[in-house]
């Protein structure tokens, strides 16, 4: 059967059931018209292509969980996805300080909150040193990408030319980084909220 042929929600039921290239074929059916909305609203193709990758992540995610559902068709669906990730992007860089890149990298700079009382603190800190023990057991590809990505704040098109890999190998290697955080938060019975 040719691939234009297959309708979405059975690529989507494929790419459930451990069928990898479902995704691809999905991604490449829709690719145009998911960069074009997020083009149309951020105008910048480095930050079009962050949040078409970081929408790809998300459905990922979303399907790798189970926790899509078959009543909407696939394609609103991501274009919802696309469309938060937007506002995402402008509610953290109009009103959400950078972090900061030159002490050592610190998940909290974004939650900064003087009114946090010593109780909290402690608490914060304590998730906070688990989190880094955490990004200390990724292998050293996972990890880098994890760092630049989310504590550095770049692009994978810069995480791509500063590695020297695709810009697909890390997002790959994002992917692994996040799925073996969550293994690793399993295994070791964390709770990251309080």
């Amino acid at each position: 059967m040719q691939h234009e042929l297959i309708p979405d929600a059975t690529l989507v039921r494929n790419y459930m059931s451990g069928q990898e290239a479902a995704l691809e074929i999905l991604i490449l059916r829709h690719k145009q018209k998911i960069y074009s909305f997020i083009y149309s609203k951020v105008f910048d193709s480095d930050i079009a292509e962050d949040i078409f990758q970081d929408t790809f992540i998300k459905v990922i995610r979303t399907l790798k969980r189970g926790a899509y559902n078959e009543e909407g068709k696939f394609l609103p669906w991501v274009m919802r996805i696309a469309h938060n990730l937007v506002i995402d992007h402008f509610r953290k860089s109009n009103r959400m300080p950078k972090f900061d890149n030159a002490g050592e990298f610190n998940i909290f700079s974004v939650l900064s909150d003087s009114t946090l009382n010593a109780e909290k603190r402690i608490i914060k800190a304590q998730v906070e040193d688990d989190v880094r023990r955490l990004v200390d057991e990724l292998p050293d590809d996972q990890r880098d990408v994890l760092m630049m990505r989310i504590y550095k704040d770049m692009s994978f098109k810069e995480i791509s030319e500063r590695t020297g890999v695709s810009i697909n190998t890390a997002l790959g290697r994002m992917r692994y980084a996040l799925i073996n955080l969550r293994k690793i938060i399993e295994k070791n019975n964390i709770v990251l909220t309080n």
